[in-house]
Parts: structure tokens; sequence; C-alpha cells
């Protein structure tokens, strides 16, 4: 047991360190490819050469992150298989099919028209040329699309059904998988984090232009490119937070507890803006989760449930159940306990074994009876391979912390925004050496506030790989633990070196800068 628990720890630790290493090149390719296409369309309207400067400049650095990017998510996509191999069993007539059409539609795009855009400057019509940036920047962003519909299946399934024959899940309703409401608001708010990062970049590169005196003409215009592009993304970035939070509270209250450090539930609760959480506090004591906290009366309530006086569930009342809550019909229903989650789960995977036992020796009514107690108790199936109801409660204080860190950057991102392009209005912004640090020094917590974000959504809801579903501990390979720490080592190995490799690259473009003339 204890080896396998170490299996599970090394197989997640290993998994989220390719994800973090790759989402550090992921959002600045999808903001910064549209930054790029709408400085080439500015050059094809108005036929100045400055523009066509400037956005090979940024498709340099462009390229340099898109090459690196790519051989980290194949890294990802390979992990399925080797790390994950009954989860991919379990669910791959589902989750294969988005990353399927990721690979045929989207990457292909991207792989045909990039090469376009980086050597067919002067080769192709500029039309055609322009043509090529925009798909690229499009393939990019359905790359995303169809990564982020099959994470959020994991967070939210839908559109599929259980098939005892064959043990596995499999799609039913394509569209329900395309267009649940927690993969539209997933979709949108991730990649709309990407233009926020790509915008911050875009200025905090162009600031240190300014500072040195050199290109100030491509690092003004960079800057108000960036800082509309960023302003717009930010303010619909908030929107879709609202949304994503409201997704959470309905599908995985659990998450919303750990984000809040809600361990006792209310009425009319407040949302904590800043706080400090007691390190000794645990589920089965009762001492206050906080330190010190500052709050918003009844913003929670609101924001999770459109209802100021709405009870808001805490962890410890989703452990022990008991509270009424809607179900996805709009029917009101008494949430069960942990505990009986885990009794149905045993009772589905149970039955499972017998519908096929009785399959094997041809006994058709034995069938029916297991497939019918199966599909009553079928959406308890993961619970009831945990032993523990408080093994359901996710790593709390880092879900809570990262939280604030993302909400708190996001809002000073909006602030920063409205002040440079205030600045670059009345023609002040040279005047501000220190607003020009800022703006080159806020470029790393551009990539906090991303990373924060994704902690916030895969570390919020463990145990689960599939919610409610399937938990991590069942979803491992068979593999010995030892084989993935050296590989979890190595990786760590690489993929640093890529990410120097990347910044060194990047240091030394930028301190080039834009060739002269556009070529």
């Amino acid at each position: 047991m204890v080896e396998h628990i170490d299996l599970v720890n090394w197989s997640r630790a290993q998994f989220a360190l390719t994800a973090m290493y790759h989402w550090v090149f992921v959002p600045l390719t999808l903001g910064l490819a549209y930054i790029m296409a709408f400085m080439e369309t500015i050059y094809v309207r108005t036929g100045d050469e400055e523009w066509k400067r400037i956005t090979k400049f940024w498709q340099t650095l462009f390229g340099v992150n898109f090459a690196i990017g790519v051989a980290t998510g194949l890294i990802l996509e390979f992990e399925f298989g080797t790390n994950w191999s009954n989860y991919s069993w379990f669910v791959g007539d589902i989750f294969g099919a988005p990353l399927a059409i990721e690979g045929i539609m989207a990457f292909f795009m991207e792989s045909t028209f990039i090469a376009i855009m980086f050597f067919g400057w002067n080769k192709v019509s500029k039309k055609f040329h322009l043509l090529s940036t925009w798909l690229v920047a499009l393939g990019a962003n359905l790359s995303a699309l169809w990564i982020l519909v099959a994470n959020a299946w994991m967070q939210y399934p839908a559109g599929m059904h259980f098939n005892p024959d064959t043990a596995r899940n499999e799609m039913h309703n394509f569209w329900e998988v395309l267009f649940s409401p927690v993969a539209i608001n997933k979709f949108l708010h991730t990649i709309t984090s990407g233009y926020v990062l790509a915008a911050v970049f875009v200025i905090g590169i162009s600031a240190w232009f300014l500072l040195k005196g050199r290109h100030i003409l491509m690092a003004k215009r960079s800057i108000v490119i960036a800082s509309v592009f960023g302003l717009i993304s930010a303010l619909y970035l908030a929107f879709t937070g609202d949304g994503s939070a409201y997704q959470v509270a309905q599908k995985q209250p659990m998450k919303l507890a750990a984000m809040e450090g809600l361990y006792e539930g209310r009425n009319a609760a407040g949302l904590v803006v800043v706080g400090v959480l007691a390190p000794d506090k645990e589920v089965d004591n009762e001492k206050d989760p906080f330190i010190f906290k500052v709050e918003i009366p009844k913003m929670l309530s609101f924001l999770g449930y459109r209802n100021s006086e709405a009870f808001v569930p805490g962890i410890k009342d989703i452990i022990n159940g008991g509270y009424t809550f809607v179900d996805k019909d709009g029917n009101e229903q008494i949430a069960l306990s942990a505990e009986e989650k885990i009794k149905r789960g045993k009772i589905a995977i149970q039955a499972l074994a017998d519908y096929r036992n009785a399959s094997d020796i041809g006994n058709k009514e034995e069938k029916l009876q297991q497939k019918a107690l199966l599909d009553e108790n079928f959406k308890y199936f993961g619970y009831g391979y945990l032993n523990n109801p408080k093994s359901i409660v996710p790593n709390v204080p880092l879900t809570f912390y990262s939280f604030r860190i993302m909400v708190g950057l996001g809002f000073l991102f909006i602030a920063f925004f409205v002040v440079i392009l205030v600045l670059v209005m009345r023609e002040k912004l040279t005047q501000y050496r220190w607003i020009l640090w800022i703006s080159v020094f806020l470029i790393p917590f551009a990539y906090i506030a991303s990373q924060a974000g994704w902690i916030v959504a895969e570390v919020g809801r463990q145990p689960w790989v599939i919610q409610d579903i399937l938990p991590t501990v069942a979803a491992v390979s068979r593999i010995d633990a030892g084989a993935v720490q050296v590989t979890f080592v190595l990786f760590s190995i690489i993929f640093t070196l890529l990410l120097i490799a990347e910044i060194k690259i990047m240091l030394k473009q930028i301190k080039i800068g834009p060739k002269e003339g556009g070529e």
C-alpha cells in the first residue's frame, strides 16, 4: 500500500512538473500570436514598413517560445499512456477525441501556416502572408480549445455513459462534451489569461527599449497595441473568472470551500479578500481557520449562487452531508455524506465485478440485476476506491493562497493597463521612468498569476482525476515508483535547461532588437 501511494505521489508530481513547465510557454503563444496579427494588419492596411519591422521582431520571440512549448506538450500527452494508463483505458474513448481533433485540425493548421509566416515574407503576397499569421493565431487558440475541453470534461464529466461490458466510459453526445458550461468558461478564461500575459510581456519589453533609448517608435507602437489588447482582455478575464467561480460552486463545491478556507458552511457567506490561514487547522478540530481575514459580507453566496442569502457548504458539510442543494435538473436534494458515497461507490464497483462474472457464465437475470445496481450507484463509482472520508479534501492552503494570488494580480493588471493607456494618450509615458521599470518587473508576475490559476484548477479538484468517477489512486499505471522518480529527475533537468535556453535566446534577441528596414 505504501509503495502504491509513493507511485501515485510521484506520478502526480511528474505530471504537475511537466504541465507547469508547459504552461510557461503556452500563454505567451496564445496572446502574442494575436498581437502580431493586429500589427501585421496595420502594416498591410497602411503600407508603413515600420509596422513590418515591429511584427517581425515579435514573431522572432514567438517562434522561440512556440518551439519549446511544442516539445513539452508532446511529453505531457505521452505521460497519459506511461503513467496514467488506467485513466487512459477507463475514459480513452472520450478524452482521446478532443486530443485527436487538436492534433488533426489545430496543430496541423499551426504547423502549416507558421512556415509561411516566418519564411514567406516577400515570397507570397502581403494579404496571403497576413492570412497565414491570422491562421497561426487561430490554430494556436483552437489547439487550446480542444485541450481545455478535455480538461473541463475531467472537472465535469458530461455526454458519456459507462459500458459495463468493456468497463469503459464511452461518449454518447459529443456536443455535450464540447459545449458543457464548464468547458466554455474554462476555455474563455484560460485563453484570456494568456492574452493578458502576452500584453504584459510586450509592454515590459517595449518599456525596456524606452529605458535604453532604443527603437523608440517601435516600443511606443507596441505599447499602444498591447495596452489596448491587454485592458480588453483583463476586463473580460474578470468576467469569465466570475463565470468559472459560479461553475465551481455548482459542480465542485469542495473546490470552492478550499478556495475560501470555508470549513463551516453558512448562509450569506462572505468572500475573503485577504487572510492568513491557521497552520494547525484540521477538519476534525474546532480551531478558527483564520489567524485574520478581511471579507466582503454576503459576496460568496451571491457569486456562487446568485443569491446573497444562499447557503454555501463548507468542508465539514460536504464530508458530513445533510445540507440541501439543487441538482442539475433543478430539484432539491439532501447531500449524502462522504462515508455514504464511499459505501455506494463500493457497491457500484462490486456490481460491476458481479455483472462481468454473470456475463462470463451466461446468467442473464443476474446480469440485469447487477446492471441496475451499477446504474443506480455509478455516480459514486470513484468514491469506492477511497477509504477515508477526509481524503476528499484537497490541499486547502495551496488552493486558498493560489486563488488570491491569481485574483489579486488580475486586478493589478487591469489598473496597470489603464495607467499605461492614460500615459500613452497624454504622451507622458517616457516621463515616468519608474512606471517603465514597473512594466519590466511585472513580466514574471504575469507568469505567476497564470501558474496560480492552474494550481487552483488542478489542486482544488484533488483527489479526483475525473470528478467523482475516478480518483488518482485508481488512475495510475502499474509501474515501479522508482522508474517515475528517475524520469521526474530527468524531466526536471531537461525542462529547466530548456527554460534557461529559452530565456537566454529571448534576452539575446531582445538585446539585438528589431532589424533595420524590416529585413
